[in-house]
């Protein structure tokens, strides 16, 4: 017998979450590129020495590209399909990265990072909403956590790909990593596009049932899960109908993005929009793009020093987020989220607590150490927690009519909030050593508040059970209240009285 033919491969579900995930690691790689190349000497000899104003809009002009079309991604993604939707993205996403790799010009650069964002709105946000819909329940939680793998391991290669070519002595050195994620983001494109499976969901809301039962084939997915699923994506289609038809006066888009916001499914949405702009509050990404240069003001003087902790930072990240793909399930999305939050909350406030004590010096003392040492300890605590739950909670507390679109909504808001984060975060270093750890740390803490009152857990549910959960948690929240208000209107009477 032939060696292949006893080898047991995985369902192809995982096999198409693995190579989603690598859509993650191209986004990851682009983050840990671009801080290490905008401070190389190649880069600055060719383009100028730019302010931190001008450096924090460079590194931050594919923020807002990317904010606006994942406003639209789940429309298309809804109208062209997952997989379609992934490779044109991803696609769109291959020629911005070539355009800063050919970049002559700052202008030209910057531009390229636009188109660039333009690709990563469209397509990062399918990936979590792909995996959702095509995995078991018991299987959705470490299979949607791939992506967040990807861009740690992503991040881990760009930093050491910077470090690696930061000596070429020509523009190479910095043009060289945008080659590479460029080749690479192509492959992705070309993959997506003839190799994934149509979400059998999305086939059976568009009523095309012996095209879905020959996907949930072609997946691996045994019977019993798929019955559960086309129960619900049934019972979902026809309450869109039902909705269509009553209000068949209604623009067009009110049965598409704008039924986010209808009475039965805006707690879902905005709880999604709220964590997932608050999660790059928490100042992950002024950590990830600015590494070098925190690391720096903590007192690494020299520039190789400064990449070297990065990418260490960057192994770092990618061992933690390993067991905590696999752990995901375990500790539940509530829990990881609040006290994941107080951890980060801690160690922001202590750092800013150093600098505003005039306790970190560059050359001597211990302050300096114990802010590396809570820079890695940051690191770690939100990848095992706020980076593994937050992004699988807004796409499977969505409905299935408003997954996509929903999901969408809340990755255009953590795009505008990371567009915040790296405008800002060298603006703040330049005025004030402490002040950006004070934000951050603000931030996180009011985000635990909010979770610890709002947010029901769905660890192990299906999607159906999520759908009852919020549907007791809001009818909870709608009494609790109308109690307040009781309250409030009887304490006011008696005081006028």
């Amino acid at each position: 017998m032939h060696p292949l033919n006893t080898i047991r491969f995985p369902p192809r579900y995982v096999l198409a979450s693995i190579l989603c995930s690598f859509g993650g690691f191209l986004f990851g790689m682009d983050t840990g590129i671009i801080g290490p190349v905008t401070v190389m000497s190649r880069y600055v000899s060719e383009f100028g020495s730019e302010s931190p104003t001008i450096h924090g809009l460079i590194v931050s002009s594919i923020l807002i590209p990317a904010a606006i079309s994942s406003f639209f991604a789940g429309r298309v993604a809804d109208i062209l399909g997952r997989p379609r939707a992934i490779a044109i993205g991803a696609l769109i996403f291959a020629l911005g990265v070539a355009m800063e790799a050919g970049a002559v010009r700052l202008a030209m650069f910057v531009v390229g990072r636009c188109i660039e964002g333009v690709g990563e709105g469209l397509y990062l946000g399918t990936l979590v909403v792909y995996i959702c819909e095509i995995s078991p329940p018991k299987k959705r939680g470490p299979l949607t956590t791939g992506p967040q793998l990807g861009i740690t391991l992503g991040l881990m290669v760009g930093y050491f790909t910077c470090y690696g070519t930061a000596n070429i002595g020509s523009s190479l050195s910095w043009r060289a990593p945008f080659i590479i994620l460029a080749c690479l983001s192509m492959a992705f494109s070309a993959a997506s596009f003839l190799w994934l499976v149509a979400s059998p969901r999305w086939l059976i809301l568009r009523g095309r049932q012996s095209e879905a039962a020959a996907a949930w084939d072609t997946l691996g997915v045994g019977h019993a899960e798929r019955e559960k699923a086309e129960i619900q994506s049934g019972v979902e289609a026809t309450s869109q109908a039902h909705s269509t038809t009553v209000s068949t006066d209604s623009p067009a888009t009110k049965s598409g993005f704008l039924d986010v916001f209808s009475r039965d499914v805006r707690t879902h949405t905005g709880l999604a929009v709220f964590m997932m702009g608050m999660q790059q509050l928490s100042g992950i990404d002024g950590v990830l793009y600015y590494a070098p240069l925190l690391f720096q003001q903590a007192g690494l003087a020299s520039s190789q020093a400064a990449f070297l902790a990065s990418g260490v930072s960057a192994i770092v990240i990618f061992s933690v987020t390993i067991p905590a793909l696999f752990l995901a399930d375990k500790w539940g999305r509530r829990h990881s989220t609040i006290y994941g939050g107080i951890g980060i909350s801690i160690t922001m406030f202590l750092m800013g607590g150093l600098y505003a004590g005039n306790a970190v010096h560059g050359t001597f003392g211990a302050g300096r150490w114990v802010v590396i040492v809570s820079i890695y300890i940051f690191a770690v605590i939100y990848c095992t927690s706020w980076a593994v739950g937050i992004k699988i909670y807004a796409a499977e507390i969505q409905p299935q009519r408003t997954r996509a679109s929903a999901t969408s909504l809340a990755h255009g808001s953590n795009w505008v909030a990371n567009f915040l984060v790296a405008l800002a975060t060298p603006i703040l270093l330049a005025r004030s050593s402490f002040a950006a750890y004070f934000l951050f740390g603000g931030c996180t803490l009011l985000t635990v508040i909010v979770c610890a009152a709002f947010m029901p857990e769905t660890k192990g549910k299906s999607l159906d059970e999520i759908e009852e959960v919020f549907r007791f948690t809001s009818s909870g929240s709608r009494t609790l209240g109308r109690a307040i208000r009781k309250a409030l209107g009887r304490t006011t009477g008696s005081l006028a009285a």
